[in-house]
């Protein structure tokens, strides 16, 4: 055993120029404690091997952070290790990272881990088969998939996962999903804060629970509290209802929600729809409440229903549903309309109430009393309430009653100001197939005026009378016959002999300018609206690069398997027809170090270099630019056709990166990489050439 603590630095000065000491400038990387110590100039040139033995394991520090593995190779010169077998990091008392292998730089700080990868921190962890971990930044990162185990908010996979520790905050990229005990939530962008529980949603996403499914493409969840907001796109399924709103605001507690803004509540078992700017639901009490421009539309095979008021309010299980709306209540349908202070339609019964709730009373002994009214073809009635029945099945109107004050008025087709007018208690009517008033009862103290005609349609009289009932059946919309009973009195007079106010029964209000002639027409007399500001939530922010492009080229230089990547004029690089100028023009990092290639012969030329590579997935990449075309061949095997990659490059005018995959087999035969078909037409500008070894995806 021995205590490489005590003779690092001797080691140390021995190993490592002045110079160097002074560029790094930084903390280096001290050994603890190593089983045993080895040099191999042959495999691991400038690097010292330390393994554990039966006792513990290797153990190095760095700026505050212990890492302890069982094969370490530590690069002096370079202030870096690579770390081998059952690899524990611990930074403080909150972090700890465990791995089969890890890369660490003791001037980059950046540590890169490998093979079952657990990161824990004293909230959540992290499990990945590839992690980055910046002590700097105080960042982890992974980009090949994922999981996250976060306490009581549930397991979250993403494809691409940051952690900003400082921040305790995860921001997941591509197929994230956090899974609970409550709830299910699937997003493309998702930003979670471990401490809080609070998690904002970015994209396509849905948050799906036992009792609905919410989606949004812009949202807010508390993954402890149960609440959150759906923005953009939002839409809650509770079962029969669908929900939709500029903005949603949820909480599952209490299986509410509340909608803001162009709102539409879709009832799937009744085929209502209902719309309007602000919208409460409470589920489980199975109730709707809606406002500001609130509008009900029963939607039927041939004629839909339109209900609006200033507030409507839906309660009740679907097959049992009461509407209530009230305050300036309207209904229309292309055959029927109606007005009231408040209308309630219960579904099962069939049963429509036009009430009024006299809010406004008048102090006015001679106002007229704005009676709930009812409009069917030419026929105006109205009461104190009235009654609408209809079959809830077939979709026809059955009958009608008004109650108290009964008063039904329709227009004589030829006089310019004369009118049917039947006044009485109550009155009871019947509609036929095509939702007409054919039948008319008016029970107790009934009174009446009728324009009374001839075959040809000229006047005979106004017939005016009272009687203790009257009965009336119609025909197109015209008195087709009437039958008085227990006649108290009654005259029939030529138009002439009336006086203008005898032409009208007490109560006469005829109110054809107040009658909805289409959907719009029941807004008219709303006050006018404005949608509210919603400030919403700030649009997703992307994640900026891990990795810097010095930090990363420095890393990428530093592990690049080729002996020269950015001197095509090296030894290294063995070619036919073609001759190397160093340094001719700017490289993609403004540098003047990129090489241009030139043919020199009359067949096609090539470049290559070679090496030795272990079994592993491998990128081999370099920057091009230029004319013509040129061919990138990997000969993993050499004289092995099998195990070629080729990929042809078309130049342009613009540095491109371009990449080849490859898998290298357990083959102990020399490899290379080669550019071919280089013609003497042909521009060819190349800088940064790399070979790495990379974890397979």
């Amino acid at each position: 055993m021995i205590r490489i603590k005590f003779i690092y630095t001797f080691l140390f000065f021995l190993l490592a120029t002045s110079t160097l000491v002074q560029a790094q400038g930084k903390k280096k990387i001290i050994i603890e404690y190593a089983g045993r110590l080895n040099v191999s100039e042959e495999n691991y040139p400038g690097a010292r091997v330390l393994t554990r033995n039966s006792q513990q394991q290797v153990h190095i520090t760095h700026a505050g952070s212990n890492m302890w593995c069982d094969k370490a190779i530590y690069y002096s010169a370079d202030n870096f290790v690579e770390a081998y077998g059952n690899v524990i990091i611990k930074q403080g008392d909150t972090i700890t990272m465990t791995s089969k292998y890890v890369e660490y730089s003791g001037a980059t700080q950046l540590a890169f881990a490998h093979g079952e990868v657990i990161l824990k921190s004293p909230n959540s962890t992290i499990s990945t088969d590839t992690l980055y971990f910046d002590r700097i930044k105080q960042q982890s990162f992974y980009r090949s998939g994922g999981n996250v185990v976060k306490d009581s908010s549930g397991t979250i996979t993403s494809k691409i996962g940051r952690y900003y520790m400082s921040d305790q905050k995860f921001q997941f990229v591509e197929d994230v999903v956090l899974t609970n005990e409550d709830a299910v939530i699937k997003s493309n962008y998702f930003d979670f804060y471990e401490d809080t529980g609070l998690a904002y949603l970015f994209g396509p996403s849905t948050i799906t629970t036992e009792e609905s499914e919410t989606y949004c493409e812009k949202g807010f969840y508390d993954t402890k509290n149960k609440f959150g907001y759906a923005l953009k796109n939002s839409k809650i399924h509770y079962d029969d209802r669908i929900i939709e709103g500029d903005s949603l605001y949820f909480d599952n507690t209490r299986s509410f929600s509340s909608a803001t803004n162009n709102i539409k509540v879709t009832d799937t078992i009744n085929n209502s729809i209902v719309t309007g700017h602000y919208a409460e639901v409470y589920k489980d009490k199975d109730s709707l409440f809606i406002t500001k421009r609130a509008l009900v539309t029963t939607v039927q095979e041939k004629d839909s229903v339109y209900l609006h008021a200033d507030k409507i309010m839906v309660t009740g299980k679907p097959e049992n549903r009461i509407t209530r709306a009230y305050y300036n209540a309207k209904l229309y349908k292309s055959d029927i309309s109606a007005k009231a202070d408040s209308i309630h339609t219960d579904q099962k019964t069939g049963i429509t109430e036009l009430i009024n709730l006299d809010r406004f009373a008048s102090t006015d002994a001679f106002s007229t009393k704005r009676r709930p009214i009812l409009w069917n073809n030419e026929n105006q009635m109205t009461g104190d309430t009235i009654h609408l029945f209809a079959n809830s099945k077939t979709e026809k109107l059955d009958s009608l009653a008004v109650f108290n004050n009964a008063f039904i008025i329709s227009k004589d087709t030829i006089s310019e100001n004369g009118y049917n007018q039947i006044f009485g208690i109550k009155l009871v009517g019947y509609f036929n197939e095509a939702n007409e008033l054919r039948e008319v009862n008016i029970n107790k103290n009934a009174e009446s005026i009728f324009y009374t005609r001839d075959e040809k349609q000229e006047l005979i009289g106004i017939d005016k009378a009272k009687s203790g009932s009257i009965r009336m059946l119609f025909a197109n919309s015209d008195i087709e016959e009437y039958t008085r009973l227990n006649v108290v009195d009654g005259t029939l007079y030529p138009e002439e002999d009336y006086k203008e106010k005898d032409k009208f029964l007490k109560g006469f209000d005829w109110r054809e300018d107040e009658r909805p002639q289409s959907v719009e027409d029941i807004f008219k007399e709303d006050e006018p609206f404005e949608l509210a500001v919603i400030k919403g939530l700030e649009d997703y922010v992307p994640q900026e690069n891990f990795f810097d492009e010095e930090l990363l080229d420095r890393i990428n230089e530093r592990n690049n398997i080729l002996e020269s990547g950015k001197n095509f004029d090296s030894n290294d690089w063995k070619g036919t027809h073609i001759v190397v100028e160093p340094n001719i023009i700017n490289s993609p990092n403004e540098e003047k170090t990129a090489d241009k290639l030139t043919h020199d012969g009359s067949s096609f030329g090539w470049i290559t270099q070679k090496f030795k590579i272990n079994e592993g997935h491998y990128n081999f990449s370099v920057w091009l630019k230029g004319k013509g075309s040129i061919y990138i061949e990997l000969k993993v095997v050499i004289g092995d056709a099998s195990k070629r990659k080729t990929s042809q490059i078309i130049l342009t005018p613009e540095w491109k990166k371009h990449t080849i995959s490859f898998e290298k087999d357990d083959n102990p035969a020399e490899s290379a990489v080669t550019f071919s078909l280089i013609k003497n037409t042909d521009d060819v500008y190349a800088w940064g050439a790399s070979l790495l070894k990379v974890s397979a995806e």
